[in-house]
């Protein structure tokens, strides 16, 4: 059944909203009715450490256009641009350059290997929930800084407002000091933020040391974008954003947002989506509890990582 469709149908067995204006700090019942509606739509289990979060994202969302929290209610499962909006607000971000650079030293080792041994297929990775770009943009690096040129990176996301700010791929100067020595040549400096004055894209001996000193944003130079694409996509739905299965699947940091059995399903899916000989990438202690009979779990002292030993 179509999610939207599931959701009228919730939200219409569901009781009369009490709202007015705004939402009453204080009615858990309505914040646990909020709490389902983003579950089912995307599987996240938002914690009761993040009710005013969500609180706030819904008091936003309405604010911006122009509802009371019971017209927004009502307006979910009728409105996709809205809905989007929601989740986009709800939905954490957060992430950083090299985030766990283990896993991505592993991907590009084992990326090195497997061009080595056939160049006649593109070396694919894609990024599962890469909020907006952190991940798949630092393995475009490695792996250029590597030689590799033929490879293509997938990074995916629910939210719309990620994945937008992934494809522009800038980013603000404390994001800089995280990337490796070696990978520093993919990137340079945008726009000042103190006088707005655009640079000239010639000057590069000291380019970069200068954004960090001046406040400068900076962005991914032009030549890793061809090997990275985005797309907006939802992992509880279960439909694969491409067609082709994927030597690396990296999916960390998402899981702990999904119900136990939610985790196991994805994770099945997911194995589907990876290529014989394959990996899967998780975060270091997440899922352990995971035991498919297509994979097998690799020894590493520092890495996650799942190989797919059967179709």
């Amino acid at each position: 059944m179509n999610n939207h469709i599931q959701a009228e149908k919730a939200l219409s067995n569901t009781f009369e909203p009490v709202w007015g204006d705004g939402m009453i700090q204080g009615d858990s019942a309505n914040l646990q009715q909020w709490q389902r509606y983003i579950e089912q739509e995307i599987g996240f289990i938002l914690p009761n450490t993040q009710l005013q979060w969500l609180t706030n994202a819904i008091d936003h969302t309405a604010t911006l256009n122009g509802l009371t929290t019971q017209q927004l209610w009502y307006q979910l499962p009728k409105n996709n641009e809205i809905r989007q909006q929601l989740l986009d607000k709800v939905l954490i971000h957060e992430s950083r350059f090299f985030r766990h650079k283990p896993s991505i030293d592993f991907i590009t080792r084992y990326a090195i290997d497997k061009c080595a041994d056939d160049r006649s297929k593109p070396f694919r990775i894609w990024s599962v929930g890469c909020a907006s770009g952190h991940e798949t943009w630092s393995l475009a690096m490695s792996l250029t800084a590597a030689q590799l040129s033929n490879h293509v990176i997938l990074g995916t996301d629910v939210s719309e407002q990620a994945i937008t700010n992934a494809r522009l791929g800038q980013y603000d100067q404390r994001q800089y000091s995280l990337i490796p020595q070696n990978c520093q040549q993919f990137v340079y400096p945008l726009i000042t933020k103190n006088a707005g004055n655009e640079l000239s894209m010639a000057d590069t001996s000291s380019k970069v040391e200068r954004s960090i000193n001046t406040q400068f944003d900076w962005q991914v130079a032009p030549a890793l974008r061809p090997y990275v694409s985005f797309a907006l996509h939802n992992v509880i739905e279960q439909k694969s954003p491409t067609s082709h299965l994927q030597n690396v699947i990296i999916c960390q940091n998402m899981l702990l947002y999904f119900r136990k059995f939610d985790q196991r399903d994805i994770l099945a899916w997911l194995s589907e989506q990876c290529a014989v000989e394959g990996y899967i990438i998780l975060a270091p202690g997440e899922a352990l509890f995971w035991r498919p009979s297509n994979m097998r779990r690799i020894a590493h002292p520092q890495v996650n990582v799942w190989q797919k030993i059967s179709a």
